[in-house]
């Protein structure tokens, strides 16, 4: 049975953390495709975020073996744009750099796809109102994966070069090894409500939001994650209390800005105050 929530409905997707090989590739990635700025930088790691806000930490680590197809790991990050306007001008980014790789109208969003330097998956969205999400009897989110009409989105571009102040990391999708283990722990263990499931993946969120985090199991992840690709992410939570009571009930480690566990694929998962 899912116990009461852990996390407060006011929780968020903060940053993402991705452990990499060229630090300089991926930096230049992220600024001119995905079109964040780089807030902080030395020689072995660059932050990038909007606006000073910090999204996307890349840590580069020269000994760390490429991800091997069996291990669980991300699926992609997903940084979410507030207008079509904003998607349309991602557009332009993307198709610049030859880095589109698919398009989908998900009833809830619509979403551009594509793929970094090192393999790491990456969306970028808009959300549709939330008036119109399509929802179960039960309130439950109901998200289907449509064609994007991609030149209603390209004619919305309004000149922009880079991601708007408001950007920010709407979900992350991880791949996992075991579908119930990763249920039982982001719905049972942090309390997301499970808003999709099925078809080998599930989908969890904080809120009524149609998700944070997604899970799949379509490609056959058998080990647990490791290597390069997603070292943490982390939930921006409202206030210390908050903190202080997740630690109790999830037997969290303290770092320097908050608390730290990891997910039974071995992923990371940071929690501090906004």
């Amino acid at each position: 049975m899912t116990q009461t929530p852990s996390l407060p409905a006011a929780a968020r997707i903060g940053r993402v953390a991705l452990r990499i090989a060229d630090l300089d590739e991926l930096t230049d990635f992220y600024r001119t495709v995905v079109g964040l700025s780089v807030l902080s930088r030395s020689e072995t790691e660059a932050t990038l975020g909007v606006d000073g806000t910090p999204l996307l930490v890349l840590q580069a680590d020269t000994d760390a073996t490429p991800r091997d197809p069996a291990q669980a790991g991300l699926f992609h990050t997903a940084f979410l744009v507030p207008s079509r306007a904003a998607l349309g001008a991602a557009l332009e980014r993307v198709r610049a750099a030859g880095a589109l790789e698919g398009a989908s109208d998900h009833d809830v969003s619509e979403a551009l796809y594509l793929t970094d330097p090192e393999g790491n998956g990456v969306e970028i969205y808009r959300d549709k109102p939330a008036d119109v999400w399509p929802r179960a009897d039960d309130g439950s989110i109901r998200m289907r994966t449509l064609p994007l009409d991609l030149d209603t989105i390209a004619a919305a571009f309004d000149g922009a070069a880079d991601a708007p102040a408001d950007t920010t990391v709407g979900h992350v999708h991880l791949e996992t090894t075991d579908l119930d283990a990763a249920r039982s722990f982001y719905a049972d263990t942090l309390g997301l409500r499970v808003q999709m499931a099925g078809q080998g993946a599930l989908f969890t969120s904080i809120g009524g939001y149609h998700h944070h985090v997604g899970v799949n199991a379509w490609n056959g992840r058998s080990e647990p994650a490791g290597g390069q690709g997603l070292e943490w992410f982390e939930f921006v939570v409202p206030d210390e209390s908050t903190i202080v009571d997740l630690r109790e009930v999830l037997s969290a480690t303290e770092i320097d800005d908050g608390i730290e566990l990891t997910d039974p694929d071995e992923i990371g998962i940071h929690l501090r105050v906004a």
